[in-house]
Parts: C-alpha cells; structure tokens; sequence
C-alpha cells in the first residue's frame, strides 16, 4: 500500500506545495513598515539602488518626498530605475552617482562629489553587497566579500558621518542577514587567502555588518545618529548569480522567497520608524528586533574588527 502511495505523493507535493504557496508566504513575510512618515526636504543615499531591495527601498524612500541618491557601480542600469522611480512616484528628486564598493578610489570619489552637492544627509542605507564569489580580490587587494559587505560600506560611512551628524536627527541602516550565525571572524585569515569558501566568506561578511553596526552605535551615542542591522529575509534577487547552486534552490523554492518589495520592509522600517532611537544597535529582522549570534554580541571582536577595518583603510583608530 505504501509503495503505491508513495509515487502519488510525490506526483502531487508540486501541487500540494503551489496551494499552500501563498499562505507559508505570508507566514515568512509578516514584517511590514506601517510609519507613515514623510520625507520632504530629506536627504538619502541607498547604496545598489538599481536593483533588487535597494531599488524598492529607494522608491518607497522617493514616494514619501525625500531626494533619493541612488549610488550604484552599474550607472547605465541605474538612470533606467531613476527614471522608472520618477515616473511611479512623480518624484523627480531622484539621482543617480557612480559607486563601485569593491574600489576605495571610487568610494572616495563618490563622498567627495556628494558631500560638494548636498548640505544634508538624513538616511544612509548601506545596501549593495556580493555573494557566493568564486575567490577574488577588490582593487586594493582585500577578499571579495569582506572588501564590499564590509570594508567598503565601513569606509563610505566614516566619510559620509560628519554630514549625518551636522543633519541629526538621522539614521544608518546596514543589510546583514541571517547567514551570520554561521560567520566567524578569523582575524590571521581576514583576506580568505589562508582557506576559503565561498559561502562562508559571505556568512563571515554579514557578522562584519552586525559588529561594525554595533561598535558604530556606541560611538555615536548622544551625537543624534542612530544605526540598525537588517535581515531582509530569503529574497528574489541578483544576489545569487555567482552561484548555479543558489540560484536552483532559488528557483526550487520560489513559491517561499519574498519579493524585493516585502524584502525592503524591514530596512524601511529602521529607516523611517519613529521612537526607534532607543534601540540603536539593534538587528531587526520583519521589521521586530531579534536575536543575533554570541559571536555578534562579542564587544572586543567588535573594537577589534573596529581597529584593523581603519588600518586597512588608512582611516583614525579614534
């Protein structure tokens, strides 16, 4: 009997799964910003705006008034959304600026030509980020994965702060994910170049994010700069183009995988909710603070991290 049932069953778990489909969605996305601030006069920069969750996080930043700087590496890509933006919300305040976070000249080059445009800067969310490379250095010789999700947003932040501060009250959201209860950081192999995996160079790179967010938060205690960590969920993206692997499970399992749009809820949530001042620091995850790893929680990894981030980058360990 058995052997005859079974062959049914999985005849009918594609079915089975496609009815259910909406329901364990719902289930996986019950995250949703409900602030209904507005952002006239506001100025903000989503990095990998031009796609993904960076594109629907700028144009729910741009339909609630602010002037939304979309910095992205593929620039061609970008004014095709800037003007998609534009027509969807009537906000014409949307602009875009190359930014390639895999090269500090261009990081540098960006904070230099945004800090000469603007006078404010109210929202900073660090978005853009890789995933899964084959083994690859940025242009100035740091591993992938660390050299973008971290060092590059590490730097871009630091020469964006004086503007964020001089515009308090405003607010720093970084994208983690999930993935960093598996990351670990390995200081004597920070560069990946002792071993490496490509699937934990990512996990490694997103515990950098919830580190650096919280040794960030204690140094800006008081200075009306607040800053949360995200994860976004298991979205529809570009993300996982570096991998065959990912991109079948993506596929596989799409009925379960949010959109952009429910992906960018909780990174709209840390940007926009008022009376969040008080959790600055924090990881959200469907726009609710929840846990992170024990290594996540380590202060003196975090200061370390801190300190060796501002030596690679020629920064002040202030």
């Amino acid at each position: 009997m058995v052997e005859l049932l079974l062959p049914l069953l999985l005849l009918l778990l594609p079915f089975l799964l496609y009815m259910a489909a909406p329901q364990i969605r719902k289930m996986l996305s019950s995250g949703v910003c409900t602030s209904t601030v507005q952002l006239p006069g506001k100025v903000v920069v989503v990095t990998g705006a031009n796609t993904g969750i960076g594109k629907e996080t700028a144009k729910e930043l741009a339909q609630r008034g602010a002037r939304v700087y979309l910095a992205c590496r593929d620039v061609e890509k970008g004014e095709l959304v800037a003007k998609e933006i534009q027509t969807t919300t009537g906000n014409q305040q949307v602009l875009v600026r190359k930014l390639d976070l895999s090269d500090t000249k261009s990081i540098r080059a960006f904070a230099k030509g945004f800090l000469a445009e603007e006078k404010h800067l109210h929202i900073l969310i660090n978005n853009a980020g890789v995933m899964m490379c084959p083994y690859s250095k940025t242009a100035d010789g740091f591993e992938m994965h660390i050299g973008v999700n971290h060092l590059g947003h590490f730097l871009l932040t630091h020469l964006l702060l004086e503007k964020l501060k001089e515009s308090a009250p405003s607010r720093i959201v970084n994208v983690s994910s999930l993935a960093h209860h598996l990351g670990r950081i390995h200081f004597h192999n920070l560069q990946g170049e002792k071993f490496y995996n490509a699937g934990l160079a990512y996990c490694h790179s997103k515990l950098a994010n919830i580190l650096f967010t919280q040794e960030l938060a204690r140094r800006l205690k008081g200075s009306g700069v607040t800053t949360y960590s995200v994860h976004p969920g298991t979205v529809q993206s570009e993300l996982v183009r570096h991998s065959s692997f990912m991109r079948w499970m993506w596929w596989l399992f799409s009925f379960f995988i949010k959109t952009p749009q429910q992906g960018a809820q909780t990174s709209l949530h840390c940007a926009l909710t008022e009376g969040l001042e008080i959790l600055s620091g924090n990881h959200f995850s469907d726009c609710h603070v929840t846990w992170v790893s024990a290594q996540a929680r380590n202060e003196t990894i975090a200061r370390r991290l801190w300190d060796i981030s501002c030596d690679l980058l020629g920064l002040p360990m202030d």
